[in-house]
C-alpha cells in the first residue's frame, strides 16, 4: 500500500463568510501571508505527495490562478531585485502536479469525492479538506499515511472536540473512546449526532487516507443528513477503518472566529519576530 496522491475538494460555497466570499472561494481566505489552502497542499507536499487532484465548483478560478505560474509578477519582482518574494512566488507553481475537475452539483463531500475515481484509479489516496488547516511539527497527513502502509487500511483523523459541538460532526465509534491511544480500530460512524445519542466525542477532522473501496462504497450510498450524498456514511461501510488522534492545532477556516484564531495564534507562532511582537502589541491594547 502506497499513498502517492492527495484529493482536496473546494467546492463548497463559504456561506459563512458572506459577502467576501461572493467572489472569492472561501479555500483562499488568507492565513497570515498565504491563503488557507496552499497549507494544505504545503501539508501534502510535506508528507511525500506530489499528485494533487483539487475538486472545485463554479468561481474557483482563483485557485487555479493562485498555484499557475505569474510570468508578469516574476519578472516584475526579477527587474526589482526582489529575489526572496520571487524565490516565493515561484515555489507556489512548483509545489506538486495539480490537477482540477469540477464538481457539477454541490451535493455533499461523499459526491465531491467520486469525482476523483478516475485520477485515483485502484489506488489509495490521502484525502484533505480545502479548508481545515493542521498545524503540528509533523504533518498530519503524514502520520496518517505512516499508519495506513502499516496496517493496510483506511485510517482518519479524530480530535476530541467539545460535547456541544458534537451536533456539528461525524463522531466515531470506539471500544474505550477515553483510553484510545496510536492507530486504534473504529467500530462505526454517526453523522452529526445529537450530543446525547453520541457514541463520543471523537470527531472526523477533515484529514483522511482512503482505500479505493471507498468508490464502489459510495456509488451504493444513498443521500443522507441533508439530502447530500455524506462521506461518513460510506466510511462506516468500509471492511476496516482505523483512527488516530490529532496532534497539534486544527482551524476550520469555514467561520469566522477559527480563522481570526488562527491567525492570532499562527502569528505568534510566526518565525518573524517582527509580527510576533506586533500581534502582542495588538492584543495587549485590547486587555
Amino acid at each position: 500500500m502506497d499513498v502517492s496522491k492527495a484529493v482536496i475538494p473546494a467546492a463548497g460555497f463559504g456561506t459563512r463568510f458572506l459577502p467576501v466570499t461572493k467572489a472569492q472561494p472561501k479555500e483562499m481566505m488568507p492565513v497570515l501571508d498565504k491563503p488557507t489552502i496552499q497549507y494544505v497542499v504545503e501539508e501534502a507536499v510535506a508528507a511525500g505527495i506530489d499528485d494533487i487532484l483539487f475538486i472545485t465548483g463554479r468561481g474557483k478560478q482563483a485557485i487555479e490562478q493562485h498555484f499557475d505560474k505569474s510570468y508578469e509578477l516574476e519578472e516584475e519582482l526579477k527587474s526589482a531585485g526582489k529575489q526572496d518574494r520571487l524565490e516565493r512566488v515561484r515555489g507556489i507553481s512548483e509545489l506538486a502536479d495539480i490537477h482540477y475537475i469540477r464538481q457539477q452539483e454541490r451535493n455533499g463531500l461523499g459526491d465531491a469525492v467520486l469525482y476523483a475515481r478516475k485520477h485515483v484509479g485502484d489506488q489509495p489516496f490521502a484525502l484533505l479538506l480545502g479548508d481545515t488547516i493542521v498545524q503540528n511539527h509533523r504533518p498530519c497527513t503524514e502520520r496518517l499515511i505512516t499508519y495506513a502502509e502499516e496496517y493496510e487500511t483506511s485510517v482518519l483523523s479524530l480530535e476530541r472536540v467539545p460535547w456541544e459541538t458534537v451536533p456539528s460532526y461525524g463522531v466515531a465509534d470506539v471500544d474505550d473512546p477515553e483510553t484510545v491511544s496510536g492507530c486504534f480500530p473504529v467500530n462505526d460512524f454517526v453523522e452529526k449526532p445529537a450530543r446525547e445519542q453520541a457514541p463520543s466525542n471523537l470527531a472526523i477532522t477533515g484529514r483522511y487516507v482512503l482505500t479505493p473501496e471507498i468508490f464502489d462504497v459510495l456509488e451504493e450510498t444513498s443521500e443522507g443528513v441533508g439530502g447530500e450524498l455524506q462521506l461518513t456514511d460510506a466510511i462506516r461501510k468500509l471492511e476496516s477503518v482505523r483512527g488516530v488522534e490529532l496532534e497539534g492545532d486544527r482551524y476550520d477556516i469555514g467561520n469566522i472566529p477559527s480563522w481570526l484564531k488562527a491567525n492570532l495564534e499562527m502569528a505568534l507562532k510566526h518565525d518573524d519576530g517582527e509580527m510576533h511582537d506586533a500581534v502582542e502589541e495588538l492584543i495587549a491594547e485590547y486587555r
